[in-house]
Order: structure tokens, then sequence, then C-alpha cells
């Protein structure tokens, strides 16, 4: 091949590449995102209790019965939407475990206060050193957890009455 068709073939070639690249980013789903920690226990900590800075919660938290971990914080415009679902959830009986996502705690206590609290235990994670060993991008996230305390889903966005009817449910369902 000679130097002149390389010329028209080497960006050509660079145009399919980066449209392949772009095109299947447009027809992914952002909410299924992939995680290492799918199949493994949750990692272990220590954090305080958003309420009670004195009290320490580790990964024995996480062990007992089906639950949801729910990543969150008051900056998060997508958590107050889906804070109303959350109630609703934890009132049918769903174990919800929060983890308050650097954030600042009084406006999160107040948050609960006004908006209820749908979590049996909230953890508080001011330097998002949990969150960044879950591999977290943002909040909200849900994490779904066994019994033993084993992560078997990761769901990326709100969780709403849409999304729980027709995937999460189930998903957690199978969990018990």
């Amino acid at each position: 091949m000679n130097k002149r068709a390389m010329y028209f073939l080497l960006p050509l070639i660079a145009f399919l590449f980066m449209a392949v690249f772009l095109y299947r980013g447009l027809y992914s789903d952002a909410t299924e995102l992939e995680s290492v920690l799918i199949g493994k226990p949750v990692p272990q900590f220590t954090l305080q209790d958003i309420y009670q800075q004195e009290k320490q919660h580790d990964a024995a938290i996480f062990k007992g019965q089906p639950l949801l971990l729910n990543v969150w914080a008051t900056w998060c415009p997508t958590c107050r939407a889906e804070h109303t679902f959350l109630n609703s959830l934890a009132a049918q009986g769903v174990k919800i475990v929060g983890l308050n996502y650097k954030d600042d705690r009084s406006k999160a206590i107040k948050w609960l206060e006004q908006l209820g609290n749908p979590y049996q235990v909230n953890l508080y994670d001011g330097k998002g050193l949990l969150a960044l060993d879950l591999g977290v991008y943002g909040a909200p996230e849900t994490y779904f957890i066994d019994s033993e305390g084993v992560i078997r889903y990761r769901h990326v966005g709100d969780v709403n009455a849409r999304n729980w009817q027709e995937t999460l449910g189930p998903i957690f369902s199978g969990l018990e």
C-alpha cells in the first residue's frame, strides 16, 4: 500500500473505531455497571452511626437477613427523589442500611427528621472511604446484600416503584 493511501486509511480507521465506541455507549444501561464485588462480602470497615458519633458499626450489620445498602447524600437531588419510595419499602419490611456519603452530618440528620428515616442503621461515611471500597461512582447507588453479608447486585441510580416492580424487587426476593 502506498503512502498516500495510508494517509486516508488511518483517519478512517480511527473514525470507525470511535464511532463504534460511542454507539455502544449510547445503548448501554448505566444502571448496570459491573462491580468486582458481586459475589464477595462487603468490605471490612468501621464507621460511626450518623446519630451517635461514639457508636461504631462494622460489616457484621450485614449478616442475618437480606438487605439493601443505599448510598445517599443531602447534596444529591436524585436521592431526594427516591427517598419517599425507600420509606415505603421500609414500611413493607425491607431492611435498608443507609450510607451517608461525603455529606455534612447535621444536614443529613435534619434531612432524615424532615423526610423520614427508612434506614434501620445509618452509617456516616464523611470521607467516602467505604464508598471508595465499594466502587461507588456517585449517589444514589444501592447494593443488594444476602443474609451472609455477600453483595449480590448493584443498582446505580434511584430505586423507584417502576424499577422495583420490574427488576429490583424480584432480585431482592431471590435473596431470601
